[in-house]
């Protein structure tokens, strides 16, 4: 109430603008549930409930053995959670969708036995149970939403726990379930189109049909007499169990997008959708700031290309690209790449106002992503892209600028606290620090690509030099200490640039300058040499490579 007060008197005397910039609000009980261990406690126990409820359902024989064995087999798996990876381990929103995927394919498989036992339907007999069992239900999901690990997890725990449910352990199903699982895990490795999953689902009931056909749950096949072979009911087996695979693709692509939405995750997929450059933002970009626009398309492949030499994820850092400047678009002509030539915004400012515009871009960029209702991740690298970096140029001409105050002041008596003080944090960037690889690449692709544009007549040798003296500085200032990237890393991602830039800023030879008017015919119809006269330089390409 009190802050309001105060910052309406300092509008109306002139020392505040109206303008109020959105932020990200978080919310603390979310937060807090998100890391409370009551609530892991709670999914577990869940968890422990709904297979204890599978189990001890149905005619099973020796279920409370059975339950002990899937209660071993799930501190095996938390185990191997908690070790292999920590940071699920600690979310409660990543174990209700490892555990919650897992406990839905599990109880599909146990709606699909009893149908099959109750022998109600002709088609569904107990042996059909093998072919139309979910096995990549969980490892398609959990591969395509948290990654390749999370989909082996899913696929190996998944086929001891759905093992239990037939009963006693039967190997040919736990081998099916295992292979089927790695298949989808294989064919999911990068998806960034929804056919993919198909293809995947294909896959996997290619693999449900050979195994099926190698331990003779499809069959029996008969090849040495012609009428002991069912070859009709072979055909309906077959389609089932590629069927199952396809049909299970399809249900997971559907819900996909539910998944995404209620656990903030941005899957490949639907960063390749958000790639597309008619967003009004972009598109306001193309008019108001076409040299910011173009900055960021080179960022993004340079971004891109470094992000697939060390495993990072690329299509993320392209689609953060083009939007991590999009806050020049409040004040594009006080930036380099939109300025004209006649006049430079910044000569009749101050050095501390021009540092505060300049550093102001990232607030904008923040406060127009969430206007837009941009992905959190694109957010967050808007917000880091610059770290706590700082905008030397003017916080040069500030010192020089003190220094002709202080020559000045000794003329004139001055005392010297009537110099005005420049501090070093006016002049830097509020952060955070980048806090993932692909903020990190981004931040130094927008550094190189902008520091490229002023070498004159780029060389290898150049080019080499700046990428190497950029990344040195931002090691020395510390502005990849909170990111995982390692020195490695970093090797890779320079070399990646420096191809880039080899490749974009290449130089072209001097064409010889053409006559004002050439002669389309001559009087015999016979079309002019446009070279007559003019000498050829030794390296210029053929005329078919101009």
């Amino acid at each position: 109430m009190f802050d309001f007060l105060k910052r309406s008197q300092l509008i109306k005397r002139g020392l505040a603008s109206r303008k109020t910039r959105r932020r990200r609000s978080t919310n603390e009980l979310l937060h807090s549930l998100e890391y409370a261990p009551y609530i892991k406690w709670f999914i577990f126990a869940a968890f422990i409930a709904g297979i204890a409820f599978l189990i001890f359902s149905g005619q099973q024989p020796e279920p409370t053995k059975n339950f002990v064995i899937a209660l071993l087999f799930f501190a095996t798996a938390l185990t191997q959670l908690w070790i292999n990876q920590p940071k699920t381990f600690v979310r409660s929103s990543r174990l209700l969708l490892v555990f919650g995927v897992i406990l839905v394919q599990l109880a599909a498989t146990k709606l699909v036995l009893i149908l099959c036992n109750s022998g109600n339907y002709s088609f569904l007999r107990p042996e059909t149970v093998g072919l139309i069992a979910p096995y990549a239900f969980a490892p398609l999901a959990l591969s395509v939403l948290l990654g390749r690990n999370h989909g082996l997890y899913a696929s190996v725990f998944v086929s001891l726990w759905s093992s239990i449910l037939f009963g006693k352990v039967d190997a040919p199903l736990l081998v099916c379930g295992l292979i089927s699982g790695f298949t989808a895990v294989y064919l999911t490795l990068q998806v960034r189109r929804r056919s993919r999953l198909i293809r995947a689902g294909l896959g996997v009931g290619v693999a449900i049909w050979l195994l099926s056909l190698t331990f003779g749950i499809i069959g029996p096949i008969d090849l040495f007499s012609s009428g002991g072979t069912d070859w009709k009911m072979i055909g309906i087996q077959s389609a089932l169990a590629v069927g199952n695979g396809i049909l299970t693709a399809t249900i997971v692509g559907g819900i996909l997008p539910i998944l995404e939405n209620l656990f903030k995750i941005t899957t490949d997929i639907s960063w390749l959708e958000a790639s597309d450059l008619n967003h009004p933002l972009l598109r306001r970009m193309t008019i108001e700031a076409p040299g910011t626009y173009h900055h960021s398309l080179v960022v993004a492949n340079l971004a891109e290309s470094a992000a697939e030499a060390i495993g990072a994820n690329a299509t993320l850092c392209r689609v953060c690209s083009y939007f991590h400047d999009v806050g020049k678009l409040v004040k594009p002509d006080y930036y380099t790449e939109n300025m004209n030539f006649e006049r430079n915004p910044h000569d009749d400012l101050a050095p501390t106002m021009s540092a505060l515009i300049i550093i102001a871009h990232v607030k904008e960029g923040v406060d127009l992503a969430l206007k837009h209702g941009l992905n959190r991740q694109i957010i967050d690298i808007i917000q880091q892209h610059h770290g706590t970096s700082m905008v030397y140029y003017f916080y040069k001409r500030a010192l020089q600028q003190q220094d002709d105050a202080r020559t000045g002041g000794k003329i004139m008596n001055l005392r010297e606290g009537d110099v005005p003080e420049v501090r070093e944090e006016t002049f830097r960037y509020s952060g955070p620090k980048p806090q993932t690889k692909e903020s990190a690449i981004i931040s130094l692709a927008d550094m190189v690509e902008s520091a490229s544009r002023s070498l004159e007549k780029p060389t290898p040798q150049k080019i080499e030099q700046l990428v190497s003296e950029l990344i040195g500085q931002r090691i020395a200032d510390g502005q990849l200490v909170e990111c995982d990237l390692t020195l490695a890393d970093l090797n890779t991602i320079a070399e990646r640039f420096r191809f880039t830039l080899m490749t974009m800023l290449h130089t072209r030879i001097a064409y010889p300058k053409q006559d004002a008017k050439i002669t389309m015919l001559r009087d015999d119809g016979a079309q002019p040499d446009v070279m007559a006269g003019t000498r050829k330089p030794e390296s210029a390409p053929p005329v078919s490579a101009a």
